[in-house]
């Protein structure tokens, strides 16, 4: 992780949070920050157990809680990790995606191809509307391999 000290990210979160009236709680302000400076996917019992190092009095269902609010607001967005869990990271923003190390966790994000030939011939085929797209690719890191 990087210094949680300085975090536009993780000011940006909060002020989000803010805005819509959450409360910023002593929990909530830790979970942010983990997943703000996170260069890795974390599950809930993971960012649990990293919250708990400063905010003790942390609860595994505020962790839930904070995720959820967090996933309203289009911050940080659940991917399925490949051993079946949930996992959650930083939204991707704009034509983003994400390259996910089945081992390690860490993710990587990559600016997508034009991929409207294919959206578009996959909704005349589908009947679809589509409006959105999301790519995940799974993998094993530099690191990992």
């Amino acid at each position: 992780m990087e210094n949680m000290d300085e975090n536009p990210l993780r000011d940006q979160w909060l002020a989000a949070l803010q805005a819509r009236g959450y409360r910023l709680t002593e929990p909530l302000r830790a979970i942010v920050a983990i997943l703000a400076c996170s260069q890795r996917a974390l599950g809930p019992v993971e960012l649990y157990d990293l919250g708990r190092r400063d905010c003790p009095s942390m609860g595994l269902v505020t962790v839930y809680r904070s995720l959820e609010k967090l996933e309203n607001l289009g911050l940080v967005q659940r991917v399925h990790h490949i051993n079946g869990c949930h996992m959650y990271l930083r939204a991707a923003q704009g034509h983003e995606h994400i390259l996910l190390c089945t081992r390690c966790g860490r993710v990587e994000y990559f600016s997508g191809d034009d991929l409207s030939g294919l959206i578009e011939a996959t909704a005349r085929v589908s009947g679809f509307d589509i409006q959105e797209h999301w790519l995940q690719f799974h993998g094993r890191c530099k690191d990992c391999k």
